[in-house]
């Protein structure tokens, strides 16, 4: 079986819906409290696009198994050149590559972009994904301590940043 990427679809965004929504419910990969709406999503993918973001998907048989984006890491002007980015794989999916292949292919988009700087923010318990990021050539830069309250606990973000 296959693995495929390829640019997000609109008819996505309910197998991506679920793959969020599993994470807000079961992890701290997200800091949301409550499952997201699909026209809550697709409000959230349309904002991402029209201001020039790639949004892509991965693929196994047809079936969406995963997904990855970037865009501002903030608001200002002078970051425009800095991105911050999320790849999430189908929690049935875990270890099959997936994520490799999309942090692979947002990483060669940004650069197609001309962006200089990848930030990855990652909470200080998932400790897989900083170790992930780390094979890609990220390195972290600074946590922030308690900076998210979840599941009746304090937080920590880890940021990891790839120079393009």
């Amino acid at each position: 079986m296959e693995i495929k990427i390829r640019p997000y679809q609109i008819e996505d965004t309910q197998a991506i819906l679920e793959i969020i929504n599993y994470n807000i419910l079961n992890s701290t990969a997200l800091y949301d409290y409550k499952p997201r709406s699909l026209v809550n999503q697709v409000a959230i993918f349309n904002d991402k696009l029209e201001k020039g973001f790639p949004i892509i998907v991965s693929t196994e048989n047809g079936v969406v198994v995963g997904f990855g984006y970037y865009s501002e890491f903030r608001f200002r002007e002078a970051y425009k050149f800095t991105v911050e980015h999320s790849v999430y794989a189908h929690p049935n999916h875990i270890g099959k590559g997936i994520g490799k292949l999309l942090l692979e292919e947002l990483i060669n988009l940004a650069k197609a972009q001309n962006l200089h700087t990848m930030i990855g923010v990652i909470d200080a318990e998932n400790q897989s994904s900083i170790d992930f990021h780390k094979k890609f050539g990220f390195e972290i830069v600074g946590t922030i301590k308690d900076s998210g309250f979840k599941f009746n606990r304090w937080l920590h973000s880890v940021f990891m940043q790839k120079m393009l």
